[in-house]
């Protein structure tokens, strides 16, 4: 546990800022700093998923859809830019679909498919290959193959934490309740959770694939982007790249009577600190290094987005997967898929990142009935 905080040496995990310059942003990927750790890959050459490296999810979320099942994600033997490989499945059942998989309540379409990684992870390199749709069309498949229209095939880091806002001190609370964390009692919030999420990206809002949703979560913050990526809808394998950073900002403003300690961070309790300079992110010591806030999106190598607000910087888990929300319009079709034939990822450590707030996986929320689960 830290020592006793000064004044001078609080800083905010900063999540909220805009980057100095976008031109600063390299146009083409750099290679990864020296200091940079590669601590985890996945290529699927072992016909299985592994489950110290990922879980299925059976499970609902959003509207005008019936959730993700676990029967929509498989291993399979796939052309990737001329070399047969192993590679992971995730497909969606639209609005005609009529087979045997079922989702929430029962129903069987508008269902789909996401793998989730057992770690958490924080600033660093994201490397996925995947491909979007195919070339060639299939029996019960959309009309143009390319692009399954009323799907979201994506890719994205999330993690989710509800918190207890109650008048309980500290002391009295045990690690197997909800975190308390007296800010949101004191603020009201309504939104009483710590949300990190960053879309690289999500594909088909509307129906469109020419460009593609490169969103931001931070708690109850949210910038969705739309990018262009035409390029890669061709219905073949392409590598995306994100860069996530995380930096610390001072907040001169903040005594250390106006924090309470808790899970080795300091969290603010005053009323005085505007709700818009921390987001509700916990505070750490004063460290040596500044980095800018951001996150910089590749497609093969070649500079297609950022994002400079409302950047998270705790800890979560990569996602990969179809899914059928309402936003994503009619899915005039059976069964489509997007397809995974690696994954890399570099951790950066940046001063910034906040482990061991958000910790547990994603849970199910109903069972193989589609009957649901509370």
């Amino acid at each position: 546990m830290y020592e006793r905080i000064l004044h001078a040496s609080l800083l905010l995990l900063l999540n909220i800022c805009c980057f100095s310059a976008a031109a600063d942003l390299p146009e083409s990927l750099p290679a990864p700093p020296e200091s940079a750790k590669l601590v985890f890959t996945e290529d699927w050459s072992t016909g299985q998923i592994d489950p110290q490296k990922w879980y299925v999810l059976r499970k609902k979320w959003g509207g005008g859809n019936h959730g993700v099942a676990p029967e929509n994600v498989a291993i399979a033997t796939d052309d990737v830019h001329g070399e047969q490989k192993s590679v992971l499945v995730c497909t969606g059942h639209g609005d005609q679909y009529d087979g045997d998989v079922v989702g929430l309540w029962g129903r069987k379409d508008r269902v789909g498919g996401v793998i989730v990684s057992k770690p958490f992870f924080a600033s660093g390199r994201y490397e996925i290959v995947a491909k979007v749709g195919q070339k060639e069309r299939h029996e019960g498949g959309p009309q143009d193959p390319r692009e399954p229209r009323g799907a979201i095939p994506a890719m994205w880091t999330y993690g989710y934490r509800w918190v207890h806002a109650s008048d309980e001190p500290l002391d009295e609370f045990q690690a197997d309740k909800p975190m308390y964390n007296p800010h949101m009692k004191a603020y009201g919030m309504g939104a009483n959770e710590y949300w990190s999420e960053l879309d690289f990206p999500e594909f088909g809002k509307g129906g469109k694939y020419s460009e593609a949703l490169y969103n931001t979560f931070l708690q109850n913050r949210h910038e969705p982007l739309l990018w262009d990526v035409s390029h890669a809808i061709d219905g073949d394998y392409h590598a995306f790249v994100t860069e996530w950073r995380t930096k610390l900002q001072p907040l001169p403003a903040v005594t250390d009577a106006m924090v309470a300690q808790q899970d080795g961070f300091y969290w603010i309790q005053e009323k005085s600190i505007p709700f818009a300079d921390y987001v509700g992110n916990p505070l750490k010591k004063l460290g040596p290094d500044q980095y800018a806030v951001y996150a910089v999106h590749y497609i093969d190598g070649k500079k297609v987005a950022e994002n400079h607000r409302f950047v998270p910087s705790m800890a979560a888990q990569l996602n990969l997967g179809i899914w059928l929300p309402d936003w994503a319009g009619p899915a005039a079709w059976k069964t489509a898929s997007i397809k995974f034939a690696s994954v890399k990822v570099w951790q950066y450590d940046d001063p910034g990142d906040v482990r061991d707030v958000i910790v547990d996986d994603l849970k199910n929320n109903m069972d193989e009935q589609g009957r649901e689960i509370r």
